[in-house]
């Protein structure tokens, strides 16, 4: 049986790009039809917004490309070091804060920058928060993210499989 590919999508408050990365790639999955072998969340570093849904905007945005994010903002946890295989930060700060919160060396080793996935073609080497732009910012950042998550599914959906 193939181990699950568990991964965290990790930003500043969890409003806008993690949980719309998480939305991105549960429909990615969805509509390759290998939901049940993809676990998918995300966070935030802070916990101002916990228990709130993503940025209005954001969701409406996401809605405009038929993703629905029903996520409820939660902080990163000690535990999702533990729970995850992967836990990728929109940006450098994001990273180096996951670095920093990490228990172990080899859960540092887990805390990836989502720029791992992103084409240099579109001039972008982190995911750019849209919290103070305006719709195009919003855009921008799904534009990233659909395309990022589409590399990093075909990269670990076409890597060797584990078995528990």
């Amino acid at each position: 049986m193939k181990k699950k590919h568990k991964i965290l999508f990790v930003c500043l408050g969890n409003i806008c790009r993690s949980p719309a990365a998480e939305g991105v790639m549960k429909a990615l999955v969805e509509e390759k039809g290998v939901a049940d072998e993809w676990e998918i969340d995300s966070a935030g570093i802070g916990g101002w917004h916990v228990g709130q849904q993503p940025d209005r905007r954001m969701l409406v945005h996401a809605r405009q490309r038929g993703l629905n994010l029903n996520h409820r903002c939660r902080q990163v946890r000690a535990t999702d070091f533990e729970d995850f295989d992967l836990i990728i930060g929109m940006d450098a700060q994001n990273c180096q804060d996951l670095r920093m919160l990490a228990p172990t060396v080899e859960a540092m080793d887990k805390v990836q920058p989502m720029s791992r996935w992103l084409d240099p073609a579109m001039g972008y080497d982190y995911v750019p928060d849209p919290y103070y732009e305006g719709s195009e910012g919003f855009e921008l950042v799904l534009d990233l993210l659909q395309d990022g998550c589409q590399r990093l599914f075909h990269g670990l959906a076409h890597s060797p499989g584990q078995h528990q």
